[in-house]
């Protein structure tokens, strides 16, 4: 490639553990054109972020270094660059779109104070061309109503508003090369479409370079022109994308794209058991005005909903975010507030106080979509799981107790040797299986499963799918299967719910959401969803 417009050589990056130092990045070479995108792939812990936040020197030095290698930027090595240099170029030349918006963006201040400061900072506008340009960069964005959305707080907004938002920020200053770490890894799959399409054509209309960061080898088909597939801190193979798909040379990158949830789930048995049984479910929340703040209106976060989870079988709640799928299934759960007819086993709970609750709870657990911010990390994995059995299972010894979690760790495939140790000595993939093993070790026969994999690589979601249905096949669970990913759903629910606020618009089994959807809404997300994987190559097209 002749005169690029960044160009990584020889780089590594080594963490100061105590006395020793932890290689992250292991002598990394590319380049990235004038107008090209780059992805850079792997799975979590293979040294994606960490190369493309030394591009910025971004890293928490000194505990992090450089061993070797250059940066090269306009002809200047960065890593060389004093903090002054840097300055001139972060934000002006080189921007960076992180992974959580909600993270990224001051919760204390409004759309237009956080962009307008860039604009400021960098252009040293005044407050006036500041707010012009603010609401410019908020259409080009695809901001609907930007002028609505100028005093409002991040908290306000939905996710892929926050991120296009992120998106405004980055291009405020008109960049020569963005910085997108994972910016779609989070979102709905109709509004990773969206930011998918809106970054290729600003990539376009601004001739702007990108470097993209993300595990999920179906994204990066949709907008990079080349690929560098990373593993262990090393890249393992490189070239243009539609040759890496078509034909991967390193075992790695094969494994990354076979790297999907597999199998079929068994047909539906609408002769199971029914273990939980919903009629109308409604939660409304108030909406209050006013000085007396009396209630004006209702946010209707389900309406009107019916669902039965069977013995044996997956139930897959699909829809965008705010479609009520989770406020549904903490319903079903009774850890909120609902109005309609809720059957547990036959016998009705929904009229049962949070007391009169408690000898259930063992038999309805919940596994959420954090599990690093649902496990304690003041307690190591064995009393996580010992918790339920200590309030449900008082009877148990210690000895007993310490039995079964070393029973229900082999069941999730840990070592429970490592039970003794705390949840941030372990990756992602091993938190989500504590936190079902800390649902399983009750002995559930209702599992509420939020989002399990959304937050995990695309090899670990497969391993975890296997688990969860193993684990079904095994003791006869009923899972409610929560999510957004209708791979994972396809790969594990027998039928399948699509909602959209608070309503359910298409019910049946999963055979005939699949493959014979009805309403223009299931289509679209089936789209998204499997379009994404399957467009031939290249950047999207308007």
């Amino acid at each position: 490639m002749s005169d690029p417009l960044l160009s990584i050589r020889d780089l590594s990056v080594a963490f100061a553990q105590g006395e020793e130092e932890m290689l992250a990045v292991d002598r990394v070479s590319f380049d990235i054109g004038r107008g090209e995108t780059v992805a850079l792939v792997g799975e979590s812990g293979s040294g994606k972020s960490v190369t493309a936040l030394s591009v910025l020197k971004l890293l928490p030095y000194p505990a992090a270094s450089h061993p070797s290698g250059q940066i090269l930027y306009g002809g200047r090595d960065l890593l060389a660059g004093d903090e002054a240099e840097l300055r001139r170029v972060r934000g002006n030349e080189i921007t960076m779109i992180f992974q959580e918006p909600m993270t990224s963006l001051n919760p204390l201040h409004t759309i237009e104070k956080q962009i307008g400061e860039i604009l400021k900072l960098h252009r040293g506008m005044g407050d006036k061309q500041a707010a012009e340009r603010t609401l410019e960069l908020l259409h080009q964005v695809g901001i609907q109503e930007p002028e609505k959305r100028l005093d409002a707080f991040p908290h306000q907004l939905s996710g892929g508003q926050r991120q296009r938002v992120m998106i405004a920020m980055a291009l405020a200053n008109e960049p020569d090369l963005l910085i997108a770490d994972e910016p779609t890894t989070a979102l709905d799959v109709t509004v990773q479409a969206q930011i998918l399409e809106l970054l290729a054509r600003l990539r376009r209309d601004n001739d702007m370079s990108m470097l993209f960061i993300t595990h999920d080898l179906g994204i990066v088909r949709k907008v990079a022109d080349r690929v560098c597939v990373m593993t262990g801190g090393k890249i393992v193979e490189s070239g243009p994308t539609e040759e890496i798909f078509s034909n991967p040379q390193h075992a790695y990158t094969r494994h990354l794209l076979a790297a999907e949830p597999k199998g079929e789930p068994p047909q539906a048995d609408l002769g199971a058991e029914k273990v939980i049984q919903g009629d109308g479910i409604k939660v409304w929340f108030p909406i209050k005005k006013g000085l007396l703040r009396r209630t004006v209106d209702y946010v209707k976060g389900v309406d009107g909903v019916d669902v039965t989870v069977r013995a044996g079988q997956t139930l897959g709640v699909v829809g965008e975010s705010g479609s009520g799928k989770t406020t549904l299934g903490l319903a079903l759960s009774r850890m909120i507030a609902s109005d309609g007819e809720i059957r547990f086993s036959g016998a009705r709970i929904d009229e049962r106080s949070f007391r009169q609750m408690r000898p259930l709870r063992h038999k309805m657990q919940i596994v959420f979509q954090d599990p690093f911010g649902s496990l304690s990390p003041r307690m190591s994995v064995a009393e996580i799981i010992q918790e339920g059995l200590r309030i449900h299972e008082r009877q148990l010894s210690a000895e007993e107790r310490d039995r079964m979690v070393v029973e229900v760790l082999q069941e999730v495939g840990l070592d429970p040797t490592a039970r003794f140790r705390y949840p941030h000595e372990f990756s992602g993939g091993q938190r989500q299986r504590i936190a079902i093993a800390r649902a399983m070790v009750l002995r559930p026969s209702f599992v509420m499963l939020d989002e399990p994999t959304s937050a995990l690589d695309m090899s670990v979601q497969a391993q975890v799918v296997d688990l969860l249905r193993d684990l079904q096949k095994r003791h006869g669970l009923a899972y409610l299967f929560i999510s957004h990913d209708l791979k994972v759903v396809r790969a594990l629910a027998n039928e399948v719910i699509v909602m959209r606020a608070g309503k359910v618009v298409e019910a049946g089994t999963a055979d005939q959401i699949f493959h014979a959807p009805k309403t223009d809404y299931t289509k679209a997300l089936i789209a998204a969803a499997f379009e994404i994987a399957a467009v031939p190559g290249g950047v999207v097209s308007e």
